[in-house]
């Protein structure tokens, strides 16, 4: 059985929200559209039409050029990412209580 993120098992597996989350857990990071969509579990056709809204939303910019390759980053600085970003941590956060709870033993 495969284990969904807690994060997609929040808000849905879809490959938008894939590639979001990809970004999400690996922020500091950039990478090519090859890249994410092979992180992210999605065809290059797929991330194609994905990578139009990211970019129209400004959720993620091209940071550099190595050749002619681009390379893209989540942009930290959007309002919109800055939500997401507070979310998942408020995800793990109330996911770390309720196991606590959960190993507790009533004395």
């Amino acid at each position: 059985m495969i284990k969904r993120s807690l994060f997609l098992d929040t808000f849905g597996d879809t490959p938008l929200l894939r590639v979001l989350e990809f970004f999400l857990t690996y922020p500091d990071f950039d990478y090519t559209k090859s890249n994410v969509a092979k992180e992210a579990g999605v065809s290059r056709i797929t991330i194609e039409k994905i990578w139009e809204k990211l970019i129209k939303t400004g959720m993620v910019v091209k940071s550099r050029m190595i050749g002619k390759v681009e390379m893209w980053k989540l942009n930290r600085e959007n309002p919109k990412v800055k939500v997401l970003m507070n979310t998942a941590v408020q995800l793990s956060f109330g996911q770390l209580e309720s196991l606590k709870k959960q190993a507790e033993v009533p004395a």
